[in-house]
């Protein structure tokens, strides 16, 4: 190709923002010539290799923007170690189908079971579906409520928390929440209600939640919204965290140990 109509195309990809065709366009050009391609097989295979570096991108910055602590897949999460729970019922959740119908996924267990690693995996396979989603734990999501009523900012907070298609709230019940904490997250719950998917990860059982909010007239209340279309996951087994120092002799505590150690005391 001349050096005059090489700048002039590269000029042109540039405008285009075409960066990964710039990049390619003339090794694979070799290679449509050695292959006999069509022009259309040339095109396409260069528009592929773009559009596969932008879906990349947005799933890199959907991630940025849904602040997960850590990246985790269902690939890396070991089932073996974890027999109670349902494979089957989580492979059918990563098809997103609840995202879609706009349904809540519970999932309840003590400390250490892989809630985060599933309700993160989960999230994950949503991002790349092109769902925008959001992580907080629940403690971090009343803290960011509280500041934002700090600020005159509440009313602006919370529609924010309605965008996007999928909310996960993780940690839910390691800490009672106060009256003004417990009434927003039933409004958030309510706003949410048939119009956005909740991921929500809690160490209690659905009868112990009169021990997360206020009083059990409350409790009832969110349970309803969140329960009317959901699937809850309970998976019970010992602490994947721990397993090593189990193995080694160095730690014997029971997965109902576990949990009432993880409970903030009486006096504190």
């Amino acid at each position: 190709m001349g050096t005059l109509q090489h700048q002039r195309l590269l000029r042109l990809l540039d405008q285009l923002k075409l960066r990964r065709v710039i990049e390619l366009y003339e090794g694979v050009a070799e290679e449509a010539g050695k292959k006999d391609w069509t022009y259309v097989d040339y095109l396409e295979k260069l528009l592929e290799a773009e559009a596969a570096l932008r879906q990349e991108r947005t799933v890199i910055m959907k991630m940025q923007m849904a602040r997960f602590p850590f990246q985790k897949t269902l690939d890396q999460f070991e089932f073996s170690f974890q027999p109670s729970l349902d494979r089957k019922l989580v492979k059918s959740l990563s098809t997103l189908k609840f995202v879609e119908e706009r349904e809540n996924v519970l999932l309840l267990g003590p400390p250490g079971v892989g809630k985060t690693h599933l309700a993160i995996a989960l999230g994950l396979e949503a991002i790349k579906a092109g769902y925008p989603v959001y992580f907080a734990t629940a403690a971090d999501l009343m803290a960011s409520l509280e500041r934002a009523q700090a600020k005159g900012q509440l009313e602006a907070r919370m529609r924010n928390l309605l965008k996007p298609k999928l909310l996960v709230i993780d940690e839910l019940g390691y800490l009672p929440l106060e009256p003004w904490e417990a009434s927003q997250f039933f409004q958030l719950v309510s706003a949410r209600y048939e119009k956005g998917s909740i991921l929500l990860t809690s160490n209690k059982s659905y009868g112990e939640w009169g021990e997360i909010f206020p009083d059990a007239v409350m409790a009832a209340a969110i349970l309803d919204r969140l329960l009317h279309h959901s699937t809850t996951v309970n998976i019970k087994g010992e602490s994947y965290r721990l397993k090593g120092k189990r193995k080694a002799g160095l730690v014997n505590l029971s997965a109902e140990a576990m949990d009432k150690a993880a409970q903030p005391s009486a006096a504190s």
